[in-house]
């Protein structure tokens, strides 16, 4: 442990030497940072840092740009998902590639000067996002050969092969995005902040109402900071019978230095390799 609110877990036999064979996942949510190294050589996880309960994510990531050595490695490939307010997502029968300013006029909070595509075409829809400009320019200024990805990537890459109707929630301490894919088509994703149970409760249920889910036939996946024995779980468990904690790992990858950590706590930020 590094701080109150921060993990670092490292392979012993780690050699930054051979960064050049690794790939870098960062993930940015609206409280949490991370980030892992995974080895492409040998499909290993070498580094996982996580921190949270993050106050202000730009401080956040100027600090760990400035201070963390790892973060300074000359990396194969750097993917990183940078939660945003600004993003759309957009059916594809109705995304014109052509016009992607007409969809910056729906954003309402101050952003960067880029706007950023993703299609995700397994799910019938395009999003389009663009990131707090002062993180993109912290990224941009300091890391090289980086690939922004939606928010929302790394928890669809691992729905993206179930065919249920399924809800996946992902945690951090203080937040959780809600992912509700039916049929293979995403209905819906958001994030929300939580303080307690009770908010949370609240939030589930408003959930469920809102878009008339049947909680008998919905499966649910859970991954990130949560557990069997927390009162988030008991909320869940009162209105849904077939819960599973997800601990899909990227590409069959080696996370042995995962093991005496929960599977599922890593498993979105790990599902980041997973993304094209």
């Amino acid at each position: 442990m590094n701080s109150r609110n921060s993990i670092l877990l490292v392979d012993p036999e780690f050699d930054p030497n051979t960064a050049g064979d690794c790939n870098l996942l960062l993930k940015m949510t609206i409280d949490s940072f991370s980030y892992a190294i995974i080895d492409k050589s040998n499909n290993q996880v070498k580094a996982v840092y996580d921190e949270q309960e993050c106050e202000d994510m730009l401080a956040t990531l100027s600090a760990k740009i400035k201070n963390d050595s790892y973060l300074a490695l000359p990396f194969k490939e750097i993917k990183a998902s940078v939660y945003t307010e600004n993003t759309l997502n957009i059916p594809n029968e109705l995304f014109d590639a052509g016009d992607l300013n007409a969809y910056a006029q729906y954003f309402t909070s101050a952003q960067s000067n880029n706007l950023y595509t993703q299609p995700f075409a397994n799910f019938g829809f395009t999003s389009i996002f663009t990131p707090d400009q002062f993180i993109e320019e912290i990224l941009r200024d300091s890391l090289s050969n980086y690939k922004l990805y939606d928010q929302a990537a790394p928890v669809l890459a691992l729905a993206e092969k179930k065919d249920a109707t399924l809800l996946i929630l992902d945690f951090t301490v203080g937040s959780f995005n809600a992912t509700y894919t039916k049929n293979g088509k995403l209905i819906f994703q958001n994030y929300y902040q939580t303080d307690n149970s009770e908010e949370f409760n609240y939030y589930l249920l408003f959930i469920v109402s809102q878009l008339n889910m049947n909680t008998s036939e919905t499966d649910v996946y859970l991954s990130g900071i949560i557990h069997a024995d927390d009162v988030y779980y008991q909320c869940i468990e009162k209105y849904f019978h077939s819960i599973t904690f997800s601990n899909t790992t990227a590409n069959e990858t080696d996370s042995t230095i995962l093991d005496d950590m929960p599977a599922h706590y890593y498993s979105s930020l790990l599902a980041l390799d997973l993304c094209v």
